[in-house]
């Protein structure tokens, strides 16, 4: 059965998200610089094939955390990421992309992203 976020769950997740987004986000532009050296035939700065395999072993790893904590991992780059969730009743996905600092958008999951509205204000 797939994990259901309040929205107070969800927002209180974000901050730990935001975190290890930061850290996925080092881990992925290193990743990218270190296979970019690979091709033009160069040593990578991280070292060599090994360091490479080491650094795709902790995106994996970055990457399998989302699904752990009951999120949807829907892009790289850029992390987007949504939490499923019911709103007035509906099943909806809570959105949060890259960047972002506080959880303000969901979308109907049939829609995704292009479908993506800002949550109501409660009040």
């Amino acid at each position: 059965m797939e994990a259901s976020f309040t929205l107070t769950e969800a927002r209180a997740l974000v901050p730990t998200l935001v975190r290890h987004v930061a850290q996925l986000s080092t881990v992925r532009a290193d990743l990218a610089a270190a296979q970019a050296a690979l091709r033009r035939g160069e040593r990578p700065q991280v070292g060599g094939l090994a360091e490479v395999k080491a650094l795709e072993a902790r995106l994996q790893e970055a990457v399998d955390w989302f699904p752990a904590h009951g999120l949807q991992l829907k892009g790289l780059a850029p992390v987007i990421a949504d939490f499923p969730a019911q709103l007035s009743g509906e099943p909806v996905l809570l959105c949060w992309l890259e960047g972002e600092r506080s959880l303000e958008w969901y979308h109907d999951p049939e829609l995704g992203f292009m479908g993506r509205r800002r949550l109501p204000r409660a009040g």
